[in-house]
């Protein structure tokens, strides 16, 4: 392929179909090179290095999720808008398994101040507003949903529940709703938890 048309944009949308591909980790300067029949060098004008090339698949990625987690959040509350978030950020992860991986890229302060990273931490605590949390509460919850997505997710793509019954769908539907019967009744954990012993 020519590489004439190379920009940084269409080289990290290629990066980001390499990852969901081949994996996350596989993606470099080099692979990226050769998926388009190009030298190294010729990628360099666009890129800095491969550190550079996955920061911007994960920004990529970050900006698809939360794009896609908005629409599906239009209109709903409550337990609605939770498994519309949970569905949608489990299907960007199957559907996309090398920009999932992306999306969780350590990023540093700056960069991730100014990613759509930030939108994510704005609709979840959207989401928990409707279960009427204030803080420090609705900073724990934000940590068990994401906490409790991803390792679900983790797990699902990994192949962890595909020898086993039930369903994987209807424990992720079982899930779910266990969390939308925690957040509606939040203050009892909260209450017990800051109990002194006995």
């Amino acid at each position: 392929m020519a590489r004439a048309g190379l920009t940084a944009e269409r080289l990290t949308l290629a990066g980001a179909e390499l990852a969901d591909e081949v994996g996350f980790d596989k993606v470099t300067v080099a692979a990226l090179a050769r998926h388009f029949g190009v030298k190294d060098a010729s990628l360099y004008s666009h890129l800095r290095n491969s550190h550079d090339l996955k920061v911007r698949i994960a920004l990529l990625a970050l900006g698809e999720l939360a794009d896609r987690v908005a629409a599906a959040l239009a209109g709903r509350a409550g337990k609605d808008a939770l498994a519309a978030f949970a569905n949608a950020y489990r299907d960007y992860a199957r559907e996309h398994p090398g920009r999932y991986a992306a999306a969780q890229l350590r990023l540093d302060p700056e960069t991730a101040a100014a990613s759509a990273g930030v939108r994510h931490a704005r609709m979840t605590r959207a989401i928990l507003r409707g279960y009427d949390l204030t803080e420090p509460d609705q900073t724990h919850a934000v940590r068990l949903l994401g906490s409790t997505f991803h390792g679900y997710v983790t797990l699902e793509m990994s192949g962890g529940f595909s020898h086993s019954a039930p369903d994987s769908q209807e424990s992720w539907s079982w899930v779910v709703d266990a969390l939308d019967t925690l957040l509606r009744n939040w203050s009892a954990p909260a209450q017990s938890s800051s109990r002194p012993p006995v």
